[in-house]
């Protein structure tokens, strides 16, 4: 038997150290905090999540459908389908589109949460 290793993937650790650094300025919002989902630590908007980072390291977004399919990327995958509404960036595109990605994330996110 294998013993899981201890805390999280070094993939999840450089991905969420990434996030950190390209989340830099919308962290700075009022509105904006830190949230939970799917067992690891991203970013809110008023308590709803709109970025974080997933096991593989990469980033994963709330956007609209239509959107995810603009901008040529996979929906995350979660219980063996995808997840409408949610788009897997792999850590391989860089912080300048994560970057432009959290921002288009917040303020889609800002916009159908209840003040």
């Amino acid at each position: 038997m294998t013993e899981k290793p201890a805390g999280p993937r070094p993939e999840r650790l450089a991905g969420r150290e990434l996030l950190d650094a390209v989340t830099a300025e919308l962290q700075k919002q009022p509105d904006v905090a830190v949230g939970r989902m799917f067992g690891s630590e991203g970013y809110s908007v008023r308590g709803k999540l709109f970025a974080f980072v997933s096991t593989d390291g990469s980033l994963v977004v709330k956007l609209p459908a239509e959107r995810i399919e603009a901008l040529g990327l996979d929906n995350m995958v979660m219980h063996g389908g995808p997840a409408k509404e949610w788009a897997s960036v792999p850590f391989a595109d860089g912080a300048d589109r994560w970057r432009a990605i959290c921002e288009e994330a917040h303020a889609f996110v800002d916009e159908i949460t209840p003040r």
